[in-house]
């Protein structure tokens, strides 16, 4: 049977390009078809924009700690229509980068919405059909707001990027990674933050030690943070929008943020009609392979619901194309993936928390949280957390968490020897870097507890 395309890609994210690029270097024939901004999620509404709104919500401690360092600081106020305006032409770029590695692959591609009419075939949104030896899926996913009175009034981290004005006062309702860096991100500008969150503490699933410093941390740069409370309603209200909260209380905040979970982006793709499988909260559901019920329709990325990481989607892009196309067959690795928190600390962090650990095997702990110099010579208080989760059986390195500025920088460096195996041992052999704050993690020569 003779194809239009050998592969065609629904999602022009990350993942999505990085695999229809791929394919188009072995001479395959590739179609792509995104029908809204090209880069996705990550470089459109997710990690670009928020990373640069991380560094620029940071300066305000920067020229505190500057003056303490003696150098004599005059700064103005923050103007966000100017970072705004450079934030999205940033954006602009980076889309037209993803468009012209399409372009210079030969990659055919499609402004249109895509959808699947059978095993072979996809319709664009201007009803014209094309027909794919294979089709990839990756169209990601979208935040989603509580069922509840008012939530249509809420904004979600999609809209965050495009605000007309920062507002004076927020409250954020989640505790997840999102809702904790927004936290930080808008009191670093200078918004009055509110956070709410139903559970016991924020960053549930990560290393408890390591979530209850970042936790602490928050409430002293000044963000309220209300642990046990949830929103139940909210209404416009002059001045914002009036919250009614499960403790029985009741404020106005300039705006109100969801960051309540998200969901993937298969509705109305056509993908059960065809026999795909989609999972509880509408993932499409696949094998190791990333390949789906259908064996023609593969997917990968955030709509799979494995591990929701822009690098994560990308890899999975990689392993489909040798798969697929190099008559390699790679199952994704998800096994000890390095992640990172942009929180105020950052947090970094790779493997098992400790409360996982415990209950896989016998295990040691390595900890130690002090003042680090540069802080700490200018007055402040922050604290910094390192940690090592070692397996008493074998001495493999099970897990690190650390909460310091450039967590993320720090802890994919540390990943790769994590990733490898290493011992303690081994992380004992290495000569400290001095003075620095990861020299910890390899000269903590005493477990602090065993389990």
């Amino acid at each position: 049977m003779s194809f239009d395309y050998d592969l065609f890609v629904i999602g022009g994210g990350s993942g999505g390009v990085r695999a229809a690029r791929v394919a188009a270097q072995t001479g395959a024939r590739i179609a792509l078809a995104e029908e809204d901004r090209y880069g996705g999620t990550c470089v459109i509404r997710g990690c670009v924009p928020k990373k640069l709104m991380v560094f620029a919500s940071g300066y305000p401690q920067m020229m505190r700690e500057a003056g303490e360092y003696g150098w004599t600081v005059h700064a103005g106020g923050f103007d966000w229509h100017a970072f705004r305006s450079k934030l999205q032409a940033e954006l602009d770029r980076l889309e037209g980068v993803y468009r012209k590695i399409l372009s210079g692959n030969e990659v055919d591609t499609f402004d249109a919405r895509a959808t699947v009419v059978d095993a072979h075939t996809v319709r664009l949104g201007s009803g014209e059909e094309k027909s794919a030896k294979h089709i990839l899926v990756a169209v990601g996913g979208h935040p989603i707001k509580p069922d509840m009175p008012g939530a249509d009034h809420g904004l979600t981290s999609n809209e965050i990027f495009h605000l007309d004005e920062l507002p004076r006062s927020i409250l954020i309702v989640g505790g997840g990674y999102i809702a904790c860096e927004f936290a930080c991100i808008l009191n670093g500008l200078g918004v009055q933050v509110t956070q709410y969150y139903r559970g016991a503490q924020v960053l549930r699933g990560f290393d408890e030690e390591a979530r209850g410093l970042v936790a602490n941390e928050m409430i002293q740069s000044g963000i309220d943070l209300q642990l046990g409370t949830n929103i139940l309603e909210m209404e416009p209200a002059e001045g914002g929008f009036r919250v009614k909260s499960t403790d029985g209380g009741e404020k106005i905040f300039d705006q109100v943020l969801f960051a309540t979970g998200r969901k993937a982006n298969t509705g109305g793709l056509g993908l059960e009609e065809v026999g795909v499988e989609l999972g509880r909260n509408g993932e499409i559901v696949v094998d190791d392979y990333s390949q789906t019920a259908v064996p023609s329709i593969y997917a990968i990325g955030d709509v799979t619901d494995r591990v929701n990481l822009t690098p994560v989607a990308i890899r999975e892009g990689m392993a489909f194309v040798e798969t697929v196309f190099n008559g390699n067959p790679t199952p994704v690795d998800h096994d000890l993936i390095p992640t990172a928190i942009f929180t105020q600390p950052e947090m970094g962090t790779i493997g098992l928390s400790e409360e996982a650990a415990r209950e896989q095997e016998e295990i040691e702990v390595y900890a130690t949280s002090f003042k680090p110099m540069r802080q700490a010579f200018a007055g402040y208080d922050q604290r910094v957390l390192m940690k090592l989760i070692v397996s008493k059986a074998n001495r493999t390195v099970l897990g690190c968490h650390i909460v310091a500025p450039e967590a993320g920088e720090m802890i994919q460096l540390v990943g790769i020897a994590i990733k490898n195996g290493a011992t303690k041992e081994e992380f004992d052999r290495t000569c400290a870097v001095h003075p620095t704050m990861t020299e910890e993690l390899v000269t903590m020569h005493d477990p602090v507890r065993t389990a």
